[in-house]
C-alpha cells in the first residue's frame, strides 16, 4: 500500500526556516520521482519542487528559487523540502506526491494528506 506522510509544518516567523519531510512507504524511492506541491488559502494547488530518482531537480515556481531546496534519503525512503527565508506568501498546506515513474511529472499518482505551514509574525 503506497503511503506518503508529510511532517515538519508549523508556525514560523518571516525570514526563518523549516524543513518538511515526506516519509514514503509501500514503494522504493529508488524508482520514483517525488514532488512537493502547495495550496494557499483561496488559491489553486501549485507545484513547488520535484526530485527525480536520479536527483534531477525541477522547480515549478520561480518564487522559491534560491530559498527552497529538495533532497532525498533513499535509505530512509524520505524526501525533504528545506525552506529558507520564508515569506508570508509561502503560507500554505504543503503536499508531497509520487510521480508515475522515475521522472518528475505534474500528473502525480499518489498524494499525502499535507502539512500546514504558516509564516507570520
Amino acid at each position: 500500500q503506497v503511503q506518503l506522510v508529510e511532517s515538519g509544518g508549523g508556525l514560523v516567523q518571516p525570514g526563518r526556516s523549516l524543513r518538511l519531510s515526506c516519509a514514503a512507504s509501500g514503494f522504493s524511492l529508488d524508482y520514483y520521482a517525488i514532488g512537493w506541491f502547495r495550496q494557499a488559502p483561496g488559491k489553486e494547488r501549485e507545484g513547488v519542487l520535484c526530485i527525480s530518482n536520479s536527483d534531477v531537480k525541477t522547480y515549478y515556481v520561480d518564487s522559491v528559487k534560491g530559498r527552497f531546496t529538495i533532497s532525498r534519503d533513499n535509505a530512509k525512503n524520505t524526501v525533504y523540502l528545506q525552506m529558507n527565508s520564508l515569506k508570508p506568501e509561502d503560507t500554505a498546506v504543503y503536499y508531497c506526491a509520487r510521480s508515475p515513474g522515475s521522472r518528475c511529472s505534474r500528473g502525480m499518482s499518489y498524494w499525502g494528506k499535507g502539512t500546514l505551514v504558516t509564516v507570520s509574525s
